[in-house]
């Protein structure tokens, strides 16, 4: 399966924004054990891209790993050559998801309104992230997807265990998970048993 094929098919994207990745590689395996799949490690931490790196060297094929809040071509290139998979924005930017078509990056730029996302789409997007989809209505995604049934959308925004099925039912392509799932206080006591159980609860949903 090509990457997109594979997110396509997990559906959840655990996002990791820590301010310590040292944990990374046992976090990711702990996400696997729970059937997890598709991990974005954010580069709000400098950190990220030699993570990326590291994760990918443990795990192998066992996930897809790439990189989150990306905003620069520069930053495309260095995901790129550590080894990430695919690359999400907060943002759309016509220079960023074109050097992720340069690369061969799935790539996912951030936009809201029905406008925006088009454009994310026609600039060359292969996912848009919709972004924060928790400022809209309930029925935002099947509202978008009536008149613009091509789209691929990913929700990501105060998602989680109450609503992703919910985003699922309106027609989204995949969501986008933050704390909900990659548990700050699992994460800090080292217990990968825990986050292996959470990952469980979340990776049910789709099964």
């Amino acid at each position: 399966m090509t990457i997109l094929d594979r997110i396509a098919t997990y559906k959840v994207v655990a996002i990791v924004r820590l301010d310590d990745l040292s944990p990374a590689v046992d976090l990711t395996k702990s996400l696997i054990a729970g059937g997890i799949r598709v991990i974005e490690f954010t580069l709000t931490n400098p950190e990220a891209v030699s993570t990326i790196e590291a994760v990918r060297s443990a795990v192998g094929d066992e996930a897809v790993i790439g990189a989150g809040s990306v905003i620069s071509e520069e930053q495309v290139k260095a995901v790129a050559d550590a080894g990430g998979q695919f690359v999400v924005s907060p943002v759309t930017k016509a220079d960023v998801i074109q050097a992720c078509i340069d690369h061969n990056l799935p790539t996912m730029p951030g936009a809201l309104t029905p406008t925006e996302i088009q454009l994310a789409w026609e600039l060359g997007a292969d996912v848009v992230k919709v972004f924060p989809v928790n400022s809209m209505s309930e029925t935002y995604i099947k509202d978008v997807l009536a008149p613009l049934p091509h789209l691929r959308l990913m929700p990501t925004g105060r998602v989680g265990l109450n609503n992703m099925k919910h985003y699922f039912d309106l027609g989204a392509f995949a969501v986008g998970i933050g704390s909900s799932l990659v548990d700050p206080m699992a994460i800090a006591n080292k217990d990968w048993a825990m986050m292996t159980d959470i990952a469980k609860q979340f990776s049910s949903v789709v099964s």
